[in-house]
Parts: structure tokens; sequence; C-alpha cells
């Protein structure tokens, strides 16, 4: 029992705030430094605009994009950190806001993967790609098994939204959530509940309200 409660004491979940925000917000610069760099520079109309005031005006949101990373995250670990937050209270869970924050803060680890695999996919398989078909391309998404040209555009957002990384978020969000509950409840059986009434709902409904707002 004693190793068991050691191995959940030094779970990820339970890092340093500070300093796991601190690498993922780093990491996700290099990230986009990276695809901005060697792939969205490198096509033939970001080439073409360089020099003209919409290159300068690409430019200059190409560069807001860097500085706005952890404010963006901030925003979207409190919304989703409280969102879980409010599952875990109707189920009668223990858990608190910031640990709440921490998970969804971990569960973001995921979504460097897609964009890895982005940027190794323009680099080394598809080294000729237009800027719609950068934005468009999504590693392992529903998106995939459409012609993003023919799509309409309120259906874009979420076919890329609906992928196997975000299948694996909710893995982790689970995971973070049992890993919390287990220290005053020693069960996790309500934790599925728990995430899919609090993110997959909030989730499913905002792709709803995407698509019909969309104009």
């Amino acid at each position: 029992m004693n190793a068991t409660n050691d191995l959940e004491s030094t779970s990820v979940f339970d890092s340093d705030k500070k300093l796991t925000f601190l690498v993922l917000c780093l990491i996700s610069v290099l990230l986009l430094y990276l695809k901005k760099s060697f792939i969205e520079f490198e096509t033939a109309a970001f080439e073409f605009l360089q020099d003209r005031p919409e290159g300068a005006i690409l430019q200059l949101i190409s560069a807001l994009q860097f500085f706005s990373i952890p404010f963006i995250y901030a925003w979207k670990f409190t919304v989703i950190g409280f969102v879980l937050w409010m599952g875990c209270f109707m189920f009668g869970y223990r858990i608190t806001f910031s640990q709440c924050w921490s998970v969804a803060m971990v569960a973001e680890f995921v979504f460097l993967l897609p964009e890895l695999l982005k940027i190794g996919w323009f680099l080394f398989v598809k080294t000729d790609p237009t800027l719609p078909e950068i934005r468009a391309f999504y590693p392992l998404s529903l998106m995939n098994f459409f012609d993003h040209e023919l799509v309409a555009k309120q259906f874009a957002y979420p076919l890329r939204a609906i992928s196997v990384f975000e299948v694996l978020y909710v893995l982790v969000m689970v995971r973070g959530v049992n890993f919390f509950s287990f220290k005053t409840h020693k069960q996790n059986k309500a934790t599925w509940w728990i995430v899919s009434t609090s993110y997959i709902l909030v989730f499913v409904l905002w792709l709803i309200f995407y698509v019909i707002v969309y104009k």
C-alpha cells in the first residue's frame, strides 16, 4: 500500500504548476517557430506577399501568436478546469479547482503531438504545401476523410477537432481525475461520468453551437 501511495504522490498531475506551465509554453513556442519558419514562411503565397503590405500584416499576426500563447493557455485551462470542477462537484468529489486546472494543463501536452506530426509531414512528406493545405491539415482527424476544399467552412473546425488526439486528451483527463479522487474516495468508478458530463458534453455543445452560428 505504501508503494502505491508513493507512486500516486509522484504523478505528473501533482508536479509544480509554474514549472509545468513554463515547459508547456516553451515547447509550444518552439513548435510554432518551426512551423512558421520552415513551412508557412516557405510557401509560395507567403513569399509573394512578403514584400507587400499584406506580408507585413501577416508577420505581425505571426509575432502576436507567439506572445499570446501563455494567455491563451491560462484562459483555456481556467475554463476547462472550471468545467471539470463543476463535474466533480455534481458527483460529490472533493477535488479542488486548482487540481482540475492542473489536469487540464497536463492534458494539453497531448495536443503537442499533432503539431509535431504536422511539422514532420510538411517537412519530409508533402514538401511544397499551400497555406490552405497547412491550415486544413490535422493528423488523425475526421478532416482526413474529406477534401478540405469541398468541405463547408462551418464544418472545417469540427472535423479537425474530432480526432484521435481528442480521445487521448479525454483519457488523460480521466487519469487526472482518478489521481486526485483516489486521495479522498479510494475509487474511480465515477470519473468517466464526471468527464463525460462535464468536458465531453461542453465540447460537443460547443461544436454544435459553432456550426449553427458560423457565417
